[in-house]
């Protein structure tokens, strides 16, 4: 990757956006940008249909979630410019209300992307043309990706075989592995208690 490049790209975006850049950096070849939500359209149309970037790919869009800061969640944007062969990652942080405006009529791929955003996050997407969920079942309930989705508690959907048809039940995840000893494969856990027992029985003594 050319460092050189990415530096000229980094100038150029904070000396044309000003204010809307609150952030930029260079880390591992790959130039960093962090924007607000009222101002994400704007940044995204000047990285696509600006000559000096013609970042006209969008890789991905990639949710985060903090659930200890005030602004919870982050998304991700990753675009790529065939033509200067750069990449660049922008970023929005975000509260729990906040519905970020759909980068759709921008670049339509962005569609199923968002709706995956939505559908593992719940972060919304203002005129979005069809926001609905996209992995999980349309009766899902929760945010599978949300650091306080539960492990268990919510239901699941298969097909029974029993009863010919799909049915909703309760998760039900194997617990077991918590127990497991990874110094003693062999021994299993069984000698932990033991040695926890003469433990107590020593100080007893």
């Amino acid at each position: 990757m050319d460092k050189e490049k990415l530096n000229k790209i980094e100038k150029l975006i904070n000396s044309e956006l000003t204010s809307k850049i609150l952030f930029s950096k260079i880390e591992n070849n790959e130039l960093i940008i962090e924007t607000n939500s009222s101002d994400l359209v704007d940044v995204i149309q000047f990285l696509k249909l600006d000559n000096q970037c013609k970042f006209k790919q969008l890789i991905d869009i990639v949710g985060v979630d903090y659930p200890d800061k005030e602004n919870r969640f982050q998304l991700v944007y990753l675009f790529l410019s065939h033509e200067k062969n750069l990449r660049i990652k922008l970023m929005v942080n975000f509260d729990i209300e906040k519905i970020i405006p759909s980068i759709t009529k921008i670049f339509s791929s962005a569609n199923w992307m968002e709706r995956e955003v939505f559908d593992m996050y719940g972060i919304k997407f203002k005129n979005h043309p069809d926001l609905r969920r996209i992995l999980t079942d349309y009766n899902f309930k929760g945010h599978p990706l949300r650091k306080d989705f539960p492990l268990t508690g919510f239901n699941e959907v298969r097909y029974s075989e029993k009863e010919k048809k799909v049915v909703y039940e309760p998760v039900k995840l194997e617990q077991d592995y918590r127990n497991f000893d990874f110094e003693s494969p062999w021994e299993g856990t069984n000698y932990i208690k033991e040695i926890k027992k003469n433990s107590n029985n020593a100080k007893k003594n």
